[in-house]
């Protein structure tokens, strides 16, 4: 049984989250989600949707075996529980493959890292997107 692991922001739910969902259960038979803590988000702005609301989200999703909230204290913590084989990143997620797989095994983790490649081509395929084209119709 081979047990991914998935994680992000996940605001504004959009077709582009599930197909990069949908690509990452297709390399296991579980497919884990965690969706991140506001206060562990410092990459980019705190998201709109409350945390809880965008687990919710996930969770609702067929695709998705278990979701639930990341750690406020260290990314790897939830990892001892959940026991990833697989960690899918999405084409655009901020981590290098290389260094997270190092840090994995540093943790104790015997976790491959696979970057799903496609991305959906869609005009509101990003939370970005979505956000300006609210932001452009609405002032």
């Amino acid at each position: 049984m081979t047990r991914v692991l998935a994680t992000g922001t996940f605001d504004i739910l959009h077709p582009g989250h599930v197909l990069f969902l949908s690509q990452a259960r297709e390399l296991g038979d579980e497919l884990y989600v965690l969706v991140a803590r506001d206060s562990m988000i410092k990459h980019k702005p705190i998201p709109i949707i409350p945390e809880d609301q965008r687990l919710e989200m996930i969770r609702s999703l067929d695709v998705v075996d278990v979701a639930a909230l990341g750690s406020e204290k260290n990314i790897f913590e939830p990892l001892e529980t959940i026991q990833p084989d697989i960690v899918a990143l999405g084409y655009d997620q901020r981590f290098d493959e290389i260094k997270l797989e190092t840090d994995l095994r540093e943790h104790g983790f015997n976790t491959r890292v696979i970057r799903v490649k496609q991305s959906k081509s869609c005009p509101l395929c990003s939370t970005g997107k979505i956000i300006k084209e609210v932001l452009e119709r609405y002032q």
